[in-house]
């Protein structure tokens, strides 16, 4: 395992979340992204364990979509959507 540290996730999860406010995305998906993040933040236990045991699931919120990006951030130690929000991001900030 990657070793993620929850806070680690967390913050990714909420910097998504951000991205994608600013590219007007749909409010229930960028809230869904919200949501996992708090319900980690209020986890006793770590991420890196529940992804190890294949529970990641478990965690409040987290549909097959975000579970499949938490479990690729902490197997990979990178999540290729995030990075591809940021490089689109940054592409968006030098047009204007």
């Amino acid at each position: 395992m990657g070793g993620v540290e929850n806070s680690e996730i967390i913050s990714v999860l909420r910097e998504i979340a951000g991205l994608l406010k600013q590219k007007k995305e749909n409010p229930f998906k960028i809230r869904a992204y919200l949501k996992v993040a708090d319900a980690i933040e209020r986890m006793p236990e770590r991420v890196d364990k529940l992804v190890a045991q294949g529970r990641v699931g478990e965690i409040a919120g987290a549909g097959e979509a975000i579970s499949r990006k938490i479990t690729e951030l902490v197997t990979t130690g990178r999540l290729a959507y995030y990075e591809r929000l940021k490089s689109e991001a940054a592409g968006e900030g030098h047009r204007s």
